[in-house]
């Protein structure tokens, strides 16, 4: 560890409401470091270029997390391309140019499971980047975060700077988005399933087939890792390969179940006695995302809380109206 986050360390977490950027404040102060600087989107406009270089002038942060971004699920992806990926590339580059101008130390990019290709192997390697299709519903979201991945290489490459990047697994916990509009899949199921059994219905209505499979991480455990990765000496980072080209590393479970059975655990947890339909009209998205996690294991982190813990955390959440 280099020892780079501590008290006094001057930390910009961008995004620090959402459910990444929350988990990385409460990870932070977890550890003692109280210097954290943070914009709500009504203070600060990440997509206007002029508003954050004012930001990084006058607070001048020596470690950036930048874990704001454009997020939603499967519909708002596909009815929504062009403020998808508007939006992740001008908040990207803002960030990312201002963290160089300024000088930052230490740069974490939260990227997607999402920009690997559609029908790569299984478990998804770090290298399998830029070797296929892209899902269509999501692409124009993952061209986005493909190139956040790209700026840093290219400023670490040009400029000398440390910026990495991390690709999380399909994330969940406090702070998560229960609109059915613009959810992911947990959010939307538990907001489903435990209306219609406060609603007294016989039956709830799903997308797709239920055959997909998808790994699942706690935003704690992501976090954790996050804040590991981050004081990593850039040296022994720059021992995995294509770490120049592709300055990234996977963080997940290393486990993954179908859709179905996600779906019948938090009908269990939920107590939720109706059944499920499943609307196969809808469009399924990748059939399989599970990422290779030997990077990140090799360095010692491992998750700590188990998916059903965390659902049923997370079910106990939205009921007293603590979830985002």
């Amino acid at each position: 560890m280099t020892g780079l986050l501590g008290k006094g360390t001057r930390i910009y977490v961008a995004g620090h409401r959402g459910l990444v950027g929350s988990a990385l404040v409460r990870a932070l102060r977890k550890m003692g470091c109280d210097n954290i600087v943070a914009r709500t989107h009504a203070e600060l406009e990440l997509t206007d270029q002029r508003a954050v270089r004012e930001l990084f002038d006058k607070e001048k942060p020596e470690v950036v997390f930048l874990a704001a971004a454009k997020v939603g699920g499967i519909l708002a992806n596909d009815t929504y391309p062009a403020d998808f990926i508007f939006d992740n590339i001008a908040v990207q580059t803002n960030v990312i140019h201002e963290s160089w101008r300024t000088g930052v130390k230490r740069l974490v990019f939260l990227g997607s499971s999402c920009i690997y290709p559609r029908d790569c192997p299984q478990p998804i390697k770090e290298e399998y980047l830029l070797t296929g299709p892209l899902e269509p519903t999501n692409r124009a979201y993952a061209l986005a975060k493909i190139s956040g991945v790209e700026m840093c290489a290219s400023y670490n490459r040009q400029h000398g700077m440390q910026f990495i990047g991390v690709m999380p697994t399909n994330l969940y916990g406090p702070g998560d988005n229960y609109d059915l509009n613009s959810s992911h899949v947990i959010p939307a199921l538990i907001r489903k399933m435990d209306d219609a059994r406060k609603n007294g219905s016989d039956a709830v209505t799903l997308w797709g087939t239920g055959s997909p499979r998808r790994e699942f991480l706690h935003v704690d455990d992501l976090a954790a890792a996050c804040v590991m990765y981050a004081q990593r000496p850039m040296e022994e980072l720059l021992r995995f390969p294509g770490f120049d080209r592709a300055p990234l590393i996977n963080i997940g479970c290393g486990d993954d179940l179908p859709i179905k059975d996600l779906a019948e655990l938090i009908r269990e947890l939920s107590e939720f006695k109706g059944k499920i339909v499943w609307d196969t009209t809808k469009p399924d998205g990748t059939p399989r995302k599970l990422l290779d996690v030997t990077r990140m294991t090799s360095l010692g982190w491992k998750p700590t809380i188990d998916l059903r813990t965390g659902l049923a955390a997370e079910i106990e959440n939205y009921r007293k109206g603590l979830a985002g």
